[in-house]
């Protein structure tokens, strides 16, 4: 084989993903005698998405390996982007396949009992929040006189809004909570779900079709409004954060609780520069009263591109990268591994004191519509949700807007 070759890996963009799948690659060199040279190239989510996808570069070639996520899986597969990797499981299956992994963590990549996806990167929505300062003293007290109430943990929406409020100290550059509003597709329709869902309501209607039109959603929306623009509680950057920026104010000790994934929260214990290392905890998301928690699992995943040149090496590498001891690897390095014994692993435990708590988080996640133009109803949920951030707009009449343009398309 030429060493002039190139194997190309899509990697999203986030500094733990990078350096993790730089070392897991040179490993694989060691152990394999494979003598390509790898390009990983690290890109946003929009463009990531435009790569591999928009512009068919799985379809076509470009790319060798890619990481996709859950959202995009059923876009790739109905064009034929992702190589089915059935085969080569039936050959080489993967050490502990399939039990070694979560039934949540395989169930997206299967369609017609074929395999398209092996697990790479995980960890649900969460509330993350700073355990330091709900644990102090003269909080709690100060708390307890200003509010007639305990200091805890929110599990309302409205005691959400309370301590949020309560720990909204701009003169000391921390913010009650941060919401991640960049307008990706992603972000805010995961926003807009979580309330729904922690409201009673539903995505998908009797017939399978999307619905964003009911008084959950527009209660959600409503309650998103007032959070996002109160600035007696959020961080004055959310406008621009993704969930990757949001995060890392977080870690700089800027917000004292927030909503995002799982791996904001295990960063800050592995990151050198985390401000708040040993001060984070998580726990389940606030819900309306009598309704259920909720929270979100869109996981990303090892993809092999169907016009690869390079497809057994692709699944070699993508095989020996979804093993216990790199799965532990990309953890250390601020992933959230996805197999179950990095979850129970002592070790990673002991470094993220939390990090046992993915078991029951997974256990009321719940997943986005598979659908081939989800990528297109995203963007219009998107929109809708930017358009009540930005506009005086009546909700209601957004929301039927919005239900309107996905009428035209969810057929």
């Amino acid at each position: 084989m030429d060493k002039n070759e190139v194997f190309r890996i899509a990697v999203r963009k986030f500094a733990p993903f990078e350096s993790a799948m730089q070392k897991v690659w040179d490993k694989y060199c060691l152990y394999s005698g494979c003598n390509l040279k790898a390009e990983l190239v690290p890109l946003d989510l929009h463009d990531l998405h435009e790569h591999t996808l928009l512009n068919k570069g799985l379809k076509n070639g470009d790319w060798d390996v890619a990481h996709i996520n859950t959202d995009w899986l059923f876009e790739g597969y109905s064009y034929g982007a992702f190589e089915n990797l059935t085969p080569f499981i039936a050959k080489q299956t993967p050490d502990a396949f399939p039990e070694g992994w979560s039934n949540s963590l395989l169930a997206s990549q299967q369609f017609n009992d074929q395999i398209f996806g092996l697990p790479f990167h995980d960890g649900p929505e969460c509330l993350i929040y700073r355990k330091d300062l709900f644990e102090d003293k003269t909080e709690q007290e100060c708390y307890l006189a200003r509010y007639g109430k305990a200091l805890k943990v929110p599990e309302t929406w409205e005691d959400f809004m309370q301590v949020a409020s309560y720990f909204n100290r701009p003169e000391q550059n921390l913010f009650g909570t941060a919401f991640a509003c960049y307008p990706d597709g992603h972000n805010t329709v995961f926003d807009f779900s979580l309330q729904l869902w922690s409201r009673g309501g539903t995505l998908i209607d009797e017939e399978g079709k999307v619905n964003v039109n009911s008084a959950p959603a527009i209660e959600g929306l409503e309650f998103y409004r007032a959070a996002v623009k109160d600035k007696g509680i959020t961080h004055p950057g959310s406008v621009d954060f993704d969930s990757v920026r949001a995060g890392a104010a977080f870690a700089r000790g800027e917000v004292a609780m927030m909503i995002n994934w799982f791996g904001f929260a295990s960063v800050c214990e592995v990151d050198p520069a985390s401000a708040v290392k040993g001060k984070v905890e998580v726990a389940l998301l606030p819900a309306a009263p009598g309704s259920k928690s909720a929270s979100l699992n869109v996981y990303w995943l090892y993809t092999i591109g169907a016009g690869s040149q390079h497809k057994q090496v692709a699944y070699d590498f993508i095989r020996f990268a979804v093993n216990e001891t790199n799965d532990k690897l990309l953890t250390l390095e601020g992933g959230i591994g996805c197999r179950i014994s990095t979850w129970k692993d002592a070790e990673i435990n002991h470094v993220v004191p939390y990090y046992h708590k993915l078991e029951q988080l997974h256990e009321g996640a719940k997943t986005l519509p598979q659908k081939s133009n989800w990528a297109e109803i995203a963007e219009i949920i998107d929109g809708m949700v930017l358009n009540v951030l930005n506009s005086e707009l009546a909700i209601a009449d957004i929301v039927k807007e919005s239900q309107d343009k996905i009428n035209l398309i969810d057929k």
